[in-house]
């Protein structure tokens, strides 16, 4: 079978590995969706010297969703031909983290399937049946690629910040992630004001819901979401990139007794605590994946509220292509990218 690699400086190689087999409470996944996410760009970009053995690398892709194909000794719950997500984290099950679905968060240490274990961009991945997730009907195979990461970020950021339809909602970034935040806030009944630098993803934005977008390549986004909001600022902000500017942006925009939620991942980020947190009265939270039955739940909503998920996808590559997609990923821009399997 074929897998996807990241040697390094920008450059994947596709290897031929051996089929995998089950073991004991084990399970393998012939992919049908694997989705491209932006935390696995880090990796892409590395220097090929950070990366290290390059016989010892793991196949990236963390948004796996496929077919049960192959089932080990005591597996019950899964059946060959169950249609499946994969929630991509192991711990030890035996944790308060652990119990509660947050197995990302266990306290003896997770392991991370596309990083420290063979991910979702290959032909068949073997993992333990415990984190597969059935799809509900009505939910296709990409989408479920994205509920698995990027996108069901989004849905639990929202549930972090107590979204309801009283709210208006300034979403940073429009990637993947937080265009999938103006789809579920739209469909929660929020207002939704979308902030990017980009042109096509701000008008992705707009084809997805989002009510106003803002250039702030061109616009101080600050000030335009106080014209917006009465002078006031908005009720709840969501950071989606990870950006110093951005967070700051989010805090700043964010009315007197606003929620903030931070979702992006990497660099460091300085507030002048006092006038713009402590002054405010915010409530500032992280949220990072989620649990789980957090992933049956988002996937639920998707189906039962008719988010119109498909019209995320931008790009389908095969596997065949990963150098290319991951070109085209790098580059921003785009809505989801994902590979797929007929």
């Amino acid at each position: 079978m074929r897998g996807v690699v990241f040697t390094g400086d920008k450059e994947v190689e596709i290897r031929t590995l051996p089929d995998p087999h089950p073991g004991a409470g084990e399970v393998v996944i012939q992919m049908k969706a694997s989705g491209l996410c932006g935390s696995d760009l880090r990796h892409y970009r590395a220097p090929k010297a950070e990366r290290g053995d390059p016989t010892n690398l793991k196949v990236a892709g963390h948004e796996p969703c496929g077919v049960i194909a192959e089932i080990g000794a005591g597996v019950t719950e899964l059946a060959v031909g169950d249609r499946v997500m994969m929630h991509h984290y192991t711990g030890c099950r035996a944790c308060t983290m652990c119990r509660i679905g947050y197995t990302q968060m266990c306290l003896h240490g997770s392991v991370v399937y596309g990083t420290g274990a063979n991910g979702g961009h290959e032909d068949y991945l073997i993992c333990p049946a415990y984190t597969c997730v059935k799809m509900p009907d009505g939910l296709d195979f990409d989408e479920g690629s994205a509920c698995a990461c990027g996108t069901g970020t989004a849905f639990w950021a929202l549930k972090r910040l107590n979204l309801s339809g009283d709210d208006t909602l300034a979403i940073f970034g429009q990637g993947p992630v937080g265009a999938s935040g103006t789809m579920f806030a739209k469909a929660m009944g929020a207002r939704v004001i979308a902030v990017d630098v980009d042109t096509e993803r701000l008008e992705l934005a707009r084809s997805l819901g989002a009510d106003v977008c803002i250039d702030a390549g061109t616009q101080n986004p600050v000030e335009a979401i106080r014209e917006l909001t009465h002078g006031e600022g908005s009720p709840a902000t969501l950071d989606c990139t990870g950006r110093p500017e951005a967070r700051i942006n989010a805090v700043d925009s964010a009315m007197l007794w606003g929620r903030v939620c931070f979702v992006g991942e990497g660099n460091t980020t300085t507030f002048d605590v006092s006038p713009q947190i402590i002054h405010k009265q915010l409530t500032i939270v992280g949220s990072w994946t989620f649990s789980l039955n957090g992933l049956a739940e988002v996937a639920r909503f998707v189906v039962d509220r008719k988010v119109p998920l498909k019209d995320l996808f931008t790009h389908r590559f095969t596997l065949d292509e990963a150098d290319a997609a991951y070109k085209l990923f790098e580059a921003g821009g785009t809505g989801k990218v994902c590979f797929t399997w007929a």
